[in-house]
């Protein structure tokens, strides 16, 4: 089984999106999921509601030289705003996101729950906007109202779009519920309705704190359970490495490399 496997930058983050797209693209990714990095001594994401041409037209040629499709762009609901506010501002990231090149918006939900009720008509609005850019919304689980497959499963429902879906996480499952829900059992609910997914790692340490600072294959999930899940389900889109368990950038790349190999050997498998 072939698939896209892309990196995040996220194992970067100290680094300029420059620095983390060349290291990315030597470490064999072909496609970068673009977060927060260095811009002018400030930890933000590069393209984002409030960017210009320059900015965007800045981004797009750092990944051309580096030889990465920035085909993932992480993005952030202003629910703050008010519905009509929300939609307006998210309609200007997919404006963006489209003009950047980028294929998937991944979208984080909200923890608040005074945003629950507005979350899925902003959703529904802005996924109407995204079918005309020719950018897909992809929800991946991160507490909150995106917990586990149950509410990503309900989400997808109210929004019922077909430009709205769901990015896996897996590590994130583990993550948010401590554990109490695995992704190995609950992958089955949500593979027809996932778009893209997110290669992540957790562990628990020994107070039950979890970690998702490992690299794919040390922690908890099990990749070849999830993975032919997600697959035997219908789903054949991107996978994207967000997390690896080093934080210095040699280390990275080497741990970047070895998750690259890893992943392929898992889908080869299947």
């Amino acid at each position: 089984m072939e698939l896209v496997i892309g990196s995040t930058t996220r194992p970067y983050a100290g680094l300029s999106y420059a620095e983390a797209f060349a290291r990315i693209g030597k470490a064999g990714y072909t496609d970068v999921a673009i977060f927060a990095n260095q811009v002018g001594g400030e930890k933000v994401i590069p393209v984002s509601t409030e960017s210009t041409a320059a900015d965007i037209s800045s981004v797009k040629k750092a990944a051309a030289d580096a030889g990465v499709a920035p085909s993932m762009l992480l993005g952030r609901a202003h629910l703050d705003k008010g519905l009509g506010g929300a939609v307006t501002a998210y309609k200007k990231l997919l404006d963006n996101a489209a003009a950047l090149g980028t294929k998937w918006i991944l979208e984080l939900g909200t923890s608040k729950e005074e945003f629950y009720e507005i979350y899925p008509k902003v959703m529904r609005q802005a996924a109407e906007h995204a079918k005309s850019v020719g950018v897909g919304i992809s929800l991946k689980p991160h507490g909150g109202i995106s917990l586990t497959a149950r509410e990503l499963v309900d989400l997808c429902a109210l929004v019922d779009h077909p430009s709205f879906s769901i990015s896996y996480d897996p590590g994130n499952i583990i993550y948010y519920t401590k554990g109490e829900v695995r992704p190995e059992s609950e992958v089955g609910e949500v593979a027809s309705l996932t778009s893209t997914a997110i290669i992540k790692d957790c562990v628990l340490h020994d107070d039950g704190r979890p970690d998702v600072n490992v690299t794919a294959g040390d922690g908890l999930v099990d990749f070849y359970t999830v993975l032919s899940g997600l697959v035997g389900g219908g789903f054949n889109g991107p996978l994207y490495v967000e997390c690896v368990g080093s934080s210095a950038p040699d280390d990275v790349d080497r741990d970047l490399a070895f998750t690259l190999g890893y992943v392929k050997g898992v889908l080869t498998s299947l």
